[in-house]
């Protein structure tokens, strides 16, 4: 049986239950009905006939990477999936879909466009998510982030770039150090940063966001 199906037999009993348990459930025609359990978005996605949102995930992804796709419809498509992944849930999925690799990818795009918007969505699926984190560090991707943010033509990517890089680095060391490995020696500091330390982490992106605007 589909997992989601299970989930809403599952359900569908638990209520059942907890309704049958109530004996005012059917004498007391103002009593509220116990809450039972909750069902995820998924599953009642699955007993609506909808798509879920992994399948949303995949379909935004599909439609950026097709070459058949207009330049509009990619940047629609990479904003729904932004939203997608604002879930730590639908973030954390990525890996599983197979969308991690894709995303990263367009990091190198020769539109501006696409490119800052993948850095958008990388910045928002590993803020204050360790396991997307250290996904981005097993990518090797925080490299072309920092090359993004110091180097790219376009000020919006660059932007977009030190945002995806401040919510890299943010309470996760090897992110962190990998950035500032990947640092220009100008921007380097030779102390050692913890990645707890905001401060110290804020002066590192505030460098970054004065090194950004000197590119012509």
């Amino acid at each position: 049986m589909d997992a989601n199906m299970n989930q809403l037999l599952k359900w569908s009993i638990e209520n059942s239950e907890a309704t049958r348990d109530d004996s005012t459930a059917s004498t007391d025609p103002k009593a509220e009905r116990p809450s039972g359990h909750s069902i995820n978005a998924e599953a009642l996605a699955s007993l609506m006939g909808g798509p879920s949102d992994a399948d949303l995930m995949r379909e935004s992804m599909a439609a950026i990477l097709s070459p058949d796709i207009s330049l509009d419809n990619k940047l629609v498509a990479f904003d729904n999936f932004e939203q997608l992944i604002e879930t730590i849930d639908n973030a954390n999925n990525m890996e599983s879909l197979g969308l991690w690799t894709p995303l990263v990818e367009q990091l190198d795009n020769e539109e501006p466009d696409l490119r800052k918007m993948a850095a958008w969505c990388v910045g928002t699926a590993v803020q204050n998510n360790v396991k997307a984190q250290d996904r981005l560090v097993v990518l090797g991707a925080i490299p072309k982030l920092v090359k993004l943010a110091v180097n790219d033509p376009s000020q919006a990517v660059r932007r977009k770039a030190i945002y995806a890089l401040s919510s890299e680095v943010r309470n996760f060391q090897l992110g962190l150090d990998k950035a500032l490995e990947a640092l220009p020696e100008d921007l380097d500091s030779s102390k050692r940063i913890d990645a707890g330390d905001m401060d110290g982490i804020d002066e590192i992106m505030e460098k970054l966001r004065e090194r950004a605007k000197q590119v012509q």
